[in-house]
C-alpha cells in the first residue's frame, strides 16, 4: 500500500525580497518628502538582512511603510520578518535591522505537529531539520491537514511541498 507525504516548511523568496527592496528604493528616491535627506534601505540575501537607515522616526516609518507594501504586493509574507528596535547611527539616524525569518524552529513544529493530531486522522508527522513530513495511506487525509493548517492565523508563514 502507498503512502503519501508532503512537507510543511517556511520560506521566503528571497529573489522576491531583493525585487520588493529594489522597488522601494525606487519608489522613495522619487518621493519629495525624502529630498536632501539620508536614507537607504539594503539588502543583504546571504545573511537574510534588510538593513533601513533614515534622518528620524518618522522617515524611518515612511521607509518601512513603503517596503512593507511593496513586500505585500509581491505576495511575501510579514510574518516571516523580525523587526529589531532602532538604534542610533552615525549623524545623529537612525537605523534598524529587519531579520527574515526562515525554517520552522523546534517549538513551533511540536506545536504543529499537535494540532495535526487533534485532528484525529490516520497521519503520522516527522520533524526533519526545519521543515515538517506529513505522511498516510490516504490523499483526502492529507488534503484535510493542508485545509486545516491554511485555515489558521499561525506565527509563520506556511507553504507545503513536496506532494507525493
Amino acid at each position: 500500500m502507498a503512502n503519501f507525504s508532503f512537507d510543511i516548511v517556511s520560506e521566503v523568496d528571497l529573489q522576491e525580497m531583493d525585487n520588493a527592496v529594489n522597488q522601494a528604493n525606487k519608489e522613495l528616491a522619487q518621493r519629495y518628502d525624502f529630498k536632501n535627506s539620508k536614507f537607504s534601505i539594503t539588502y543583504d540575501r546571504k545573511e537574510k538582512k534588510v538593513v533601513l537607515i533614515a534622518d528620524d522616526d518618522f522617515k524611518l516609518r515612511a521607509l518601512t511603510d513603503v517596503l512593507v507594501a511593496r513586500m505585500a504586493k509581491r505576495n511575501i509574507s510579514l510574518k516571516s520578518l523580525k523587526f529589531n528596535s532602532p538604534e542610533k547611527a552615525f549623524g545623529g539616524s537612525l537605523r534598524q535591522t529587519v531579520e527574515i525569518c526562515t525554517g520552522i524552529n523546534k517549538e513551533k513544529a511540536k506545536e504543529l505537529t499537535g494540532i495535526i493530531k487533534k485532528l484525529g486522522l490516520k497521519v503520522q508527522t516527522q520533524i526533519e531539520g526545519e521543515k515538517i513530513r506529513v505522511s498516510s495511506p490516504k490523499k483526502d487525509e492529507l488534503q484535510v491537514v493542508i485545509a486545516h493548517l491554511r485555515g489558521l492565523d499561525f506565527s509563520q508563514p506556511l507553504s507545503f511541498g513536496n506532494y507525493r
